[in-house]
């Protein structure tokens, strides 16, 4: 048994799941909610991440048997689909109600991050419209934290904007990795389509248009975000030069999530900028 919930674990897609709650928390926190309500945003962001890692390696095990993927537990026979796919209409569920408490709003904003997920998996992977669950998703983030204050406030359409591209961002870093494996079970989703060197320059242009997008929003920013949008911009020119002389995909990933840490980290020193 517990190497079945070890697998099970596993099978959450642990480190993006807890990466997109904690961008949410810190989000929380920039806007200046009560610890109660980071609390409970972060642990529905996370069920809502869980989900989606889930329902992703349910759909996927045929896929990932056939081109014998050693690092999905499905796949590997170490936990049963039908515990994988219950587990996931558990964690949807719980998702939905975390967010109840703070406010039908935030719930909404929530639910349809949490649609974009299931409906990539289910409807828009394998085509040239992939990216677009991950634009929608990734745009309503930001709006669910700022529904989710005591006065439910909507997000400044830069601030849209930025998750947004961040998504398009995640949407390719995800792929990246595993295009030839994807390419040989029939998936073709836009990244494939576009191959590696071109997502590389996706992903670096568009985690350089978000930085763009937080330093010059309306309102005045802080002095230091001009330092990170610097910081952002080198990253991504490195990120580019690299994709395009076809080095280390190691490296390229390393810049990746600096890049992307920087665009949270300003998002979260925006405080009042973030909100309407």
């Amino acid at each position: 048994m517990p190497n079945k919930v070890v697998a099970l674990a596993r099978s959450t897609h642990p480190g993006p799941s807890i990466s997109v709650a904690a961008i949410a928390v810190i989000l929380g926190f920039g806007v200046g909610l009560e610890p109660w309500r980071l609390v409970l945003l972060g642990l529905a962001f996370l069920a809502n991440q869980v989900s989606v890692g889930l329902s992703n390696d349910w759909i996927d095990a045929d896929r990932d048997r056939a081109v014998g993927r050693t690092d999905k537990p499905v796949a590997l026979g170490q936990v049963g689909v039908g515990a994988v796919r219950t587990t996931a209409f558990v964690a949807a569920g719980l998702a939905i109600a975390l967010m109840i408490p703070l406010g039908w709003a935030a719930t909404a904003a929530q639910l349809v991050f949490l649609a974009a997920g299931w409906t990539y998996n289910t409807v828009f992977k394998s085509t040239p419209l992939s990216v677009v669950p991950y634009i929608v998703g990734f745009g309503a983030l930001p709006l669910a934290v700022t529904l989710a204050l005591p006065s439910p406030s909507l997000a400044s359409p830069w601030v849209l904007l930025t998750g947004a591209l961040l998504g398009v961002a995640a949407h390719f870093a995800n792929v990246l990795p595993d295009l030839d494996d994807d390419r040989a079970t029939g998936v073709r989703g836009l990244p494939h389509r576009v191959r590696a060197r071109a997502s590389g320059l996706v992903i670096a242009a568009a985690l350089a248009a978000a930085s763009a997008s937080i330093v010059l929003g309306p309102g005045p920013a802080p002095a230091f975000n001009y330092v990170g949008l610097v910081l952002s911009l080198l990253l991504a020119i490195g990120c580019a030069v690299l994709v395009l002389r076809g080095r280390s995909t190691r490296l390229v990933f390393r810049l990746i999530i600096a890049g992307a840490l920087i665009d949270v980290l300003l998002l979260a020193l925006s405080g009042a900028r973030l909100l309407q």
